[in-house]
Order: structure tokens, then sequence, then C-alpha cells
């Protein structure tokens, strides 16, 4: 079947999905309020395009930490993907190696980190903060170890939001699906009325981070640390100063705080907060199209994170799907740029936006 945009393979993998996975998989936190608006923030905003402009030679290629991306946009971190194929965290990555992006590996994937990174391409490894100081840094130093590029350290998850969806459904793993990384033991499986053992597990393991929490991994690491889910930009210039590689404006993807502002609605203030720093600046949340990626540019954005659609091809038909959710938003990007009048990613993050209040 040909899908000619991500909303294709979007309705392809909830065909196949049981409805408790896919739960897990599109659900927010709350009455989803965050999640919705991540969507509705979007579609609100318009680019003003530019004509008449030399595009012969134009290109979608950006550099990442002084490494080659086909794309402004990276794999975003999704726990347990073997939930949704067979081969998981393995099919996407080889996805994503081969589109040219690199792929974030989570601490609760469902293959072990060394075996994701192994299939080359660009990893990087997503950090939750563990209860055991120790265990988080043993994941900084096997990441290193493993030739991933970057720590992408999400500090938005003092604990797991209420995932109304998975209590509802007692969601809890399948015995074929465990965390990969470390010994979760049985909590992640055991099912109970009316809880999630998915949070019930993360409850267990993980622990609130802090600023003192950003400096212990920035000294027990010489790779570059993203900070993601960074929505204040008071937190965007106090992550600045404490010497981070990367920002991450996102509201994750509505799991965590519900009612949370959408992270499109803050990358413009905080883009001109950080003006002249040399980080990355990725947007994270509600990306469905090329033509997302170039409003996340024209925001200020060097990039986004994109993670529910590439499960949505994993699931629908395994690695070429994940390959097809990639080379899709390949295409729509640089009709979008042309279109726009933009030769380069640098161009298109000089483009005028406008908010249309109108529904």
């Amino acid at each position: 079947m040909t899908h000619l945009c991500l909303d294709d393979l979007e309705r392809a993998a909830r065909d196949v999905l049981p409805g408790e996975i896919w739960d897990f998989l599109a659900g927010g936190s709350g009455a989803e309020a965050s999640l919705t608006a991540n969507r509705a923030a979007l579609e609100r905003i318009f680019v003003v395009p530019r004509i008449l402009r030399e595009l012969t030679g134009s290109t979608t290629e950006v550099e990442f930490f002084g490494r080659r991306a086909a794309l402004p946009m990276a794999v975003a971190p999704i726990a347990y993907q073997r939930l949704f194929h067979p081969e998981g965290e393995l099919a996407a990555a080889r996805a994503a190696r081969d589109a040219g992006v690199p792929y974030t590996i989570c601490t609760l994937s469902s293959v072990p980190l060394e075996e994701i990174a192994a299939v080359g391409g660009r990893p990087w490894f997503q950090l939750y903060w563990l209860r055991d100081e120790k265990r988080s840094l043993e994941l900084v130093r096997r990441a290193e170890d493993a030739g991933c590029e970057a720590i992408v350290f999400t500090v938005d998850v003092p604990w797991m939001g209420r995932r109304l969806r998975d209590m509802r459904n007692g969601f809890a793993l399948p015995n074929s699906v465990t965390a990969a990384n470390f010994d979760a033991g049985v909590a992640a499986h055991r099912r109970t009325r009316g809880q999630s053992a998915v949070a019930d597990h993360t409850a267990r393991e993980f622990a609130p981070a802090t600023w003192e929490s950003v400096e212990t991994v920035r000294a027990n690491t010489d790779l570059p640390v993203l900070l993601k889910g960074i929505l204040a930009v008071e937190d965007a210039r106090r992550a600045v100063d404490a010497g981070v590689g990367g920002i991450v404006v996102s509201n994750h993807g509505g799991r965590q705080l519900d009612g949370a502002v959408p992270g499109i609605e803050m990358l413009g203030e905080i883009a001109a907060a950080v003006s002249g720093w040399d980080g990355e600046l990725l947007l994270d949340g509600g990306i469905r199209s090329g033509g997302d990626i170039l409003k996340a540019a024209a925001l200020g954005a060097s990039g986004v994170l994109a993670g529910r659609p590439v499960m949505w091809g994993l699931a629908a038909a395994g690695e070429e799907g994940a390959r097809q959710v990639l080379d899709l938003l390949a295409v729509e990007f640089r009709n979008a740029m042309g279109l726009a009048g933009c030769d380069s990613v640098s161009a298109a993050r000089r483009l005028d936006t406008k908010v249309s209040h109108h529904r």
C-alpha cells in the first residue's frame, strides 16, 4: 500500500496494534490537553514564503555536533519499542541510519543499548535519572563506550505523569518485553486493575533530577549533554550557563504535566533568549510533517525530534515502515523548504512566521 503522508501510517499502525498498546503509544497524561495542544499550536503557525530565490544546489543537510545529518531532525527516544514490532529498536535504528539522521536510544529500551548502537549511524543516548546515581553514570559510560555521540538528559520526569489510558487498561509489559538496560525485576509486568505497571516501575527506579544532577553528568562524560524537557525561558538561560551542548524544547509529547504549554509556543522566545549560543536548539512534540520541521526552523530551531510517527511506521511495516516515515519527512521538508524560497536550513531559519487565531 502506498502511504502518501504520515496520517496514512498512523491509521495503518492503529489497525495492527492491540488497543492497550496503541493507547500506550498514542496517549498523554490527564485529560490530554497538552497532547492535543501540541498539534493545534503547530497548525496555527504559518510561514511567510519568499519568492524568486536561487534554489540550485539546495540542501536539507545540517551538522549536529560537527557531524553531518541528512535532515535537521533526530528520532526521539521512545520506550519499549518491541511492543510495536518484534525487532523493536534495532529496526528503527537501522531506518534512521539509512536515512542519515541520529537515533536516540532510550534508557527504557527493550534491546540493550550496545546492540542498538552497533547498528551504526548516529546513535544518541537518552538518560533518565535513577535513584542510584552510580547506575545512572554507568549508563552514561556504557553509552559512551558503545559509540553514542550525545547524551539526551530528560529532565521533566521527576515521576511519570498520570496517563489515564494506561491506568484504565491496567497496562503492563508482556513478559517478552523488558527494560533491557538494567534488571527491572517484575514490577513492569505486574498487572493491577486501575494502575499502570510501567508507571509503578518508573516510580521505583526514577529520581527527580536537579541542576546538580546535570553537573554530575557533564563532569562524567566528554559527550555533549542536551537537556530535554525545557519550556521556561529562565530554565533555557540557566541550561546555557550550565554549559550544556543542547536544549530540547518539549512538553514530553503531552505525557507529563497536562496543561504544560506546547513547545512550539515557547520556541521563538527561547531562541531569542539564547541568541548567539552555539549549542543545538531542538523542538520535540507534535511533529507530523516536513512542513512542521520548516515551521520549527523558522522559529529558531536547529532541528526537531520526531518519535510517535516513526513508531507508526515500525508497527505498520517494521524497518521498512520506519524508513517510509523518514523518507516522507525528507520529501516533505525538501518540498516545503523550496516552496518557501529556501536553499538551506540556515535560510529557513530566516523566514518570518505568523500565528493564525482562526479556528
